[in-house]
């Protein structure tokens, strides 16, 4: 039997959580921005907090989540926005996944058009 924290939701049930949660924290926002803006290529997480001016443990807290302050079913990689790559060594890459890339896109044309 599905639980309802189990469920696999559709991209079509997932975008409104998606776009919420996105409005919700200006570090997953820009996070996915930074990762948008230089896809295909991946980044890691020092990277990613120099370029957005933030630290890196709001990087880590907004990819992957963070116990209560970031939570994890709203973390970028929980909202299959974006995926962690196979590195080298311990240093963990990421990048934006398709559908992120999608959604990125959408939200770029939405404030094209305000």
């Amino acid at each position: 039997m599905q639980d309802e924290n189990s469920r696999i939701f559709s991209k079509d049930e997932k975008r409104p959580l998606v776009i919420r949660s996105l409005r919700r924290s200006n570090i997953r926002k820009r996070v996915a921005e930074y990762l948008f803006d230089i896809s295909p290529s991946g980044s890691y997480t020092s990277e990613i907090a120099y370029h957005i001016k933030t630290t890196p443990t709001n990087v880590i807290g907004a990819i992957r989540g963070m116990q209560s302050r970031y939570r994890q079913d709203e973390s970028l990689i929980g909202l299959d926005l974006v995926e962690q790559m196979q590195s080298t060594g311990d240093m963990k890459v990421y990048k934006l996944t398709d559908f992120g890339k999608e959604i990125m896109e959408s939200l770029g044309e939405s404030r094209k058009r305000m």
